[in-house]
């Protein structure tokens, strides 16, 4: 472990690389409808767009997690660098389709191998007691890339053009660059002991983090999926309302993601866990049961800080478990968690949308609210290993 400056320069390094990464991937948001009309797509052509960062992200974790552990954290960072300075210049410059598919998978293994490698660097320099409060100003940061993308992307374009959101990324890129080859250092190996995803999924507290780490990334995204349709209809809400009340949701995150990590810090990562759990199971079909739209918007609030509270112990929890193993591979076990985030964000749209399309909206946001309760009461009997 470092101290001092050496563990300041990581954070900065880190947290600058995932605002680098999450701002870029919203860039392209906005810019969906424009791209369709270019490139003559339809439903499906804009999905394949989409969906592609998710299929690189998933088929790049096993071996850049290996990769990070083997080799240490600052090699594949840099790479991860190259792959996003390419991402933005090929979206800036392509003319087809297929290389704007190619742009998205170089973003999902550039992303990968930023979030694996980083989140490791953080376990290395920071000791059990401080990760808390590190990851979740890590997470801050991300989401602040969340929060940005989107409108500066539309101002960008509707004044510039298509170009100028990417060209203003690779800027972004360069900075990030200048940070990560002189600030970045690796700390050596204290510990022998190389584990693989197996070896680390056998482990019951990584398998129950992993968990939560899922369900707390697909509870926004489910209600991303369903909650939506229900505003317009029912409260007959703009887009500029919905928006908003989503927008809601990444400002609490984002501010209480280091809050939350600091009370795991002190608390102990279960109960932090299990407290947003519960919290949870009435958060998400609260906001169907409003009949105002600013009980909405502070109801959309909660929910962001209850995600900080499901989401901010998990990623140093299972860096605990993997030091109390005698290990240092946190590569790996951030791995495991990059696969669980991405699968809760692809499963929770889909599962809500089925439930909600076959009991209804209200009934079933509370059905799957109640599932967060149980699995509240299986985290309760976790014991640490």
């Amino acid at each position: 472990m470092e101290t001092g400056s050496g563990r300041h320069s990581a954070l900065f390094v880190v947290a600058l690389a995932m605002f680098t990464d999450t701002l870029l991937y919203y860039l392209l948001v906005p810019l969906l409808p424009a791209y369709a009309r270019v490139y003559g797509l339809d439903q499906m052509g804009v999905g394949i767009l989409f969906g592609s960062y998710a299929a690189a992200l998933l088929a790049g974790t096993y071996p850049l997690g290996r990769l990070a552990d083997q080799v240490g954290r600052r090699t594949p960072l840099l790479g991860g660098l190259l792959g996003l300075f390419a991402t933005t210049l090929l979206f800036a410059f392509a003319r087809s389709y297929p290389l704007l598919i190619l742009a998205r998978v170089l973003q999902g293994l550039s992303a990968t191998a930023t979030w694996i490698a980083g989140m490791a660097l953080v376990a290395d320099h920071f000791p059990r007691e401080a990760r808390g409060r590190a990851m979740g100003t890590v997470f801050a940061f991300a989401n602040l890339g969340v929060m940005l993308g989107p409108p500066l992307s539309g101002w960008l374009a509707q004044r510039y053009g298509l170009r100028a959101p990417f060209l203003v990324a690779a800027s972004l890129a360069l900075v990030d660059a200048g940070a990560r080859l002189t600030l970045l250092r690796e700390v050596p190996a204290v510990r022998d002991t190389r584990m693989g995803f197996g070896d680390l999924l056998r482990n019951r507290t990584i398998r129950a983090f992993a968990g939560a780490m899922a369900m707390g990334a697909g509870m926004l995204a489910l209600l991303e999926s369903t909650l939506p349709l229900h505003l317009d209809r029912v409260l007959g809400l703009a887009p500029a309302g919905i928006g908003l009340c989503f927008g809601a949701a990444a400002v609490t995150h984002m501010i209480t993601s280091p809050m939350m990590g600091a009370f795991s810090d002190r608390l102990g990562r279960k109960r932090i866990l299990v407290l947003g759990l519960f919290l949870a199971m009435v958060a998400i079909p609260l906001p169907v049961f409003m009949g105002d739209f600013r009980l909405v918007l502070a109801a959309m609030a909660a929910t962001g800080v209850i995600t900080s509270l499901i989401m901010a112990p998990s990623s140093p929890a299972v860096a605990d478990a993997v030091e109390r193993m005698g290990s240092d591979s946190y590569g790996s076990v951030f791995g495991i968690l990059n696969i669980a985030y991405a699968l809760g964000m692809m499963v929770g749209p889909l599962l809500g949308s089925a439930v909600v399309q076959a009991v209804g909206i209200r009934a079933g946001l509370v059905g799957i609210g109640l599932v967060f309760g149980a699995y509240a009461l299986l985290v309760m009997r976790v014991k640490a290993s």
